[in-house]
């Protein structure tokens, strides 16, 4: 059964940082695309950062240069650290991974889903 657990998140001020945590199990998360998705509130849900099988990384722009996502295989999680954070930051991080095959998947019935960790961050 796969499952997935954000840790992390907290109400920080701007310029400051976090860094979230996803727990994964039931599956190697080594193994696929693993991604990071926020969501505020009124609005769609974003994607935010990928790291696809061979440690490859892409970045929206919004957060390029600040948030670093990166993995330890031996603890099968996923890290987004996230660096002079911004009142537009604050949303529900969730962690995703594909439900079929190991590639990045963008649509919301497509992926598995954390309970997501919330990051809110005051001017």
């Amino acid at each position: 059964q796969v499952q997935l657990v954000e840790s992390g998140g907290g109400s920080v001020q701007a310029g400051g940082s976090l860094r979230l945590s996803c727990a994964a199990s039931g599956f190697t998360s080594s193994s696929v695309c693993m991604a990071w998705f926020r969501q505020a509130p009124g609005k769609e849900r974003e994607e935010v950062a990928f790291m696809l099988r061979y440690g490859i990384t892409t970045y929206s722009d919004s957060v390029k240069g600040r948030f670093t996502i990166s993995r330890d295989n031996s603890k099968n999680t996923l890290y987004l650290q996230m660096s002079s954070l911004k009142p537009e930051d604050t949303a529900m991080y969730y962690c995703a991974a594909p439900r079929y095959g190991s590639g990045c998947r963008r649509k919301y019935e497509e992926n598995y889903w954390g309970q997501g960790t919330q990051v809110t961050v005051s001017s």
